[in-house]
């Protein structure tokens, strides 16, 4: 394959052990076959009724994008809620602790067993089949920020893989018009299969920035509901920020 001359770099890379919780940004990550290594291995629930988390939907949900979550050296989750210390989990203290910040009794929980070493309680059921990768430009986010000028489109908010910092193109959402194109990060190699439609999840409030409806209703009205795209993984490789980003 030939390749175009670099648009872009890697400015920012992220993943998020425990689904709907904050992420950890990181200086390089792992991709494979199937997802970046580390990413989306568990959940939190409701322990009343073993409801998973849906931000986008229930209100009571909405303060779980404040929890943070991280792995260890040893790969073991960690999580902290505002105001807290990092507490390991699965484990009676962080359900204790997540359960006090949210109001009601919730519990994380692996998707798998072996995602937790030593862990013998209850599992949880992947909310979706995600495609591996959500790749964001920052030409997309200066789009949004020129339709709603008084709005925050921080990456985290949108829960992005990989940021590529590329120049604004006027008028456009890139990447939504790159569907079915190869793309090549640093080693990696991706082909990007479908835009990625945002819910309610991308207007909550989360650290450093408020609750803002206008984010989701500029991207309906001017994106068809995108923001991003989703990439599944033609050869696996180890992405560091700064990496060139081209379309192959």
């Amino acid at each position: 394959m030939t390749g175009q001359a670099a648009f872009g770099t890697v400015a920012q890379l992220w993943r998020y052990p425990a689904s709907s919780l904050a992420g950890e940004r990181l200086d390089a990550i792992s991709v494979g076959t199937s997802t970046v290594d580390g990413d989306r291995l568990f959940g939190l629930v409701d322990a009343s009724d073993n409801e998973i988390a849906r931000p986008d939907r229930d209100s009571k949900w909405h303060k779980v994008p404040l929890i943070r979550s991280r792995l260890s050296e040893d790969r073991r989750l960690e999580v902290a809620v505002p105001g807290g210390g990092w507490l390991p989990a699965p484990g009676p203290e962080s359900d204790r602790a997540v359960s006090e910040f949210l109001g009601f009794e919730a519990s994380i929980r692996p998707y798998f067993r072996e995602n937790a070493a030593g862990y013998a309680g209850p599992l949880t059921v992947e909310r979706y089949i995600r495609t591996p990768i959500h790749l964001l430009t920052t030409a997309s986010l200066a789009r949004l920020k020129a339709l709603h000028p008084q709005g925050v489109p921080d990456p985290s908010r949108f829960r992005p893989n990989i940021v590529v910092d590329m120049e604004p193109v006027e008028g456009s959402f890139p990447e939504t018009e790159w569907i079915g194109r190869k793309l090549a990060v640093g080693d990696l190699l991706l082909t990007i299969c479908e835009p990625c439609r945002r819910c309610g999840f991308t207007i909550i409030a989360q650290d450093g920035f408020d609750n803002d409806p206008g984010i989701l209703r500029n991207l309906v009205r001017h994106n068809a509901h995108n923001l991003g795209v989703y990439c599944t993984v033609d050869r696996p490789a180890r992405v560091e920020v700064g990496a060139e980003v081209r379309l192959v």
